[in-house]
């Protein structure tokens, strides 16, 4: 189950639960994005998916790539493209973090979970990730049965 937002008053949009199981998600950070009014109303709607998307640092800016926010179908000429890059909002020091794992260490920038926060405005938690290895998502999954198996056992002894 991905880890939730520390303010209790949000509402989650859209998940990526492939996330934990394809990397080991090492540190994560809460970043802003940069929508147009269409994209906020579909996103109010439910109707977006972020689980093949990626961030990546262009230009000293952090993007959002392949996320998917469907169109409004009554936004008319004020419509957005459906997968376009869109900004990502982030502290100069965290943007040089971040660029320092990805280019230095490796790593990937994973979004995990998309939700609007306490105030209303959408977040994005995104993950400073490594890939896993197919041995490593055995493990994972082997663990995850074990413990359904222990949560069964407890249950009826």
């Amino acid at each position: 189950m991905a880890k939730e937002p520390d303010n209790k008053n949000y509402k989650v949009i859209a998940e990526n639960r492939r996330a934990r199981f394809d990397y080991f998600i090492e540190s994560d950070l809460e970043v802003g994005i940069v929508l147009t009014g269409s994209e906020v109303k579909s996103l109010r709607t439910g109707q977006s998916n972020i689980a093949e998307s990626y961030a990546s640092i262009e230009d000293g800016e952090l993007w959002l790539i392949n996320g998917y926010i469907a169109t409004l179908l009554n936004a008319g000429v004020f419509g957005h493209e459906e997968r376009r890059k869109r900004k990502l909002l982030v502290s100069r020091r965290e943007l040089a973090r971040l660029w320092q794992a990805v280019g230095r260490e490796g790593m990937t920038l994973v979004p995990l979970v998309m939700y609007f926060n306490h105030k209303g405005l959408v977040k994005l938690k995104i993950g400073v990730a490594k890939g896993k290895k197919v041995a490593d998502k055995r493990e994972t999954s082997a663990k995850r049965d074990w413990n359904r198996q222990k949560q069964r056992l407890l249950k009826q002894g």
